[in-house]
């Protein structure tokens, strides 16, 4: 059970005036780091999606993890979780897809075209739409890192080496009163994740002093978190580029 008592920065990313070299910049960045640094992850409110696009994300995916099993596996990679996962003894109530670049229509529509031949343009659409408003959010984050690291000369190789994952995510209610494990503990492998929850409560961070905290963040907010390719020592600070994932939880 996580404590209540800790509570996660909240950093506010909905200025419009907020741009690279002004004041509310510097001042937004260094309550990026510093959050990083404490907990390895923020609450990030961003107001710029607005609230129609994610309502229908989550009426999109529900139809999406309504469909049968036998299309739903249809999204299968190569790479580890980057098409379907479920259907796992160990993590009963747990399921997933992922979209490869999501922010490109092309990507989108390929996927969509995988699991509905017929079409679905109100499905790809609004994946689409989402992704590149949200990525908004992920640009400004890691600008900010690299400014703060002194690292801005490798900015443009930076951004451009980027791919983008949107990874859906279905949890079921527990059959039973006893409690259930969603997910096992985990941390990701690459640089940033982005993680947006339909109200529904259940993510936990652990600290570096050992203490599960519960994440509640409003429903206009998000959790961006640092993955593990985003390394920090006592002497030094290595900085991997890799791509970076987008985990709405549903």
């Amino acid at each position: 059970m996580g404590s209540n008592s800790i509570i996660l920065p909240k950093i506010d990313f909905s200025d419009s005036e907020l741009k690279p070299g002004t004041e509310k910049w510097a001042s937004i960045r260094s309550k990026v780091l510093g959050a990083l640094e404490e907990f390895g992850c923020f609450e990030a409110a961003f107001d710029k999606i607005p609230i129609e696009t994610r309502r229908s994300l989550f009426d999109a995916l529900e139809e999406l993890f309504d469909l049968p099993l036998q299309i739903k596996v249809r999204n299968s990679s190569k790479k580890p979780f980057h098409g379907y996962v479920g259907q796992y003894p160990q993590v009963p109530l747990y399921e997933s897809m992922g979209i490869d670049d999501a922010n490109l229509p092309e990507k989108v529509q390929s996927f969509t075209d995988l699991l509905w031949p017929e079409g679905n343009s109100n499905f790809s659409n609004t994946l689409n739409s989402y992704s590149v408003q949200l990525s908004e959010l992920d640009l400004m984050v890691r600008r900010m890192i690299l400014e703060s690291l002194g690292l801005e000369k490798y900015m443009e190789e930076h951004m451009e080496s980027t791919n983008y994952l949107l990874r859906v995510m279905k949890y079921k209610g527990p059959q039973t009163s006893e409690s259930k494990l969603g997910l096992n503990a985990h941390t990701d492998k690459n640089i940033l994740t982005i993680l947006h929850q339909n109200q529904i409560q259940g993510l936990e961070v652990l600290t570096k002093e050992g203490t599960w905290i519960e994440v509640k963040p409003s429903p206009d907010s998000f959790i961006v978190m640092i993955g593990d390719s985003f390394l920090v020592s006592a002497s030094s600070l290595l900085f991997f580029f890799s791509s970076f994932n987008v985990f709405p939880i549903w």
